[in-house]
């Protein structure tokens, strides 16, 4: 397990450098996690605040499935490769 989490993370580290369609998912996910992990802070959330936090979840969530998808096609070129 922890050798698919080292290609992984060697993987996704690769495509930071070389994919700028990933790494432009990469960064607005952070962005999304940022606002999330603020909205996290605070003791109460007004219904409007539940409701946006909900929106930039969804929305992280789309980002990490892209990236997901992009890393799935670049090992499955790699495959073909070898």
């Amino acid at each position: 397990m922890k050798d698919v989490m080292k290609k992984d993370e060697e993987l996704m580290q690769r495509l930071l450098e070389e994919d700028e369609e990933f790494r432009q998912l990469k960064e607005e996910h952070t962005w999304f996690h940022r606002k999330v992990e603020d909205l996290d802070k605070k003791p109460f959330l007004t219904p409007a605040e539940r409701v946006t936090r909900e929106e930039l979840k969804k929305k992280k969530l789309i980002l990490k499935d892209k990236m997901e998808e992009i890393m799935a096609a670049y090992r499955h070129r790699l495959e073909g490769k070898e």
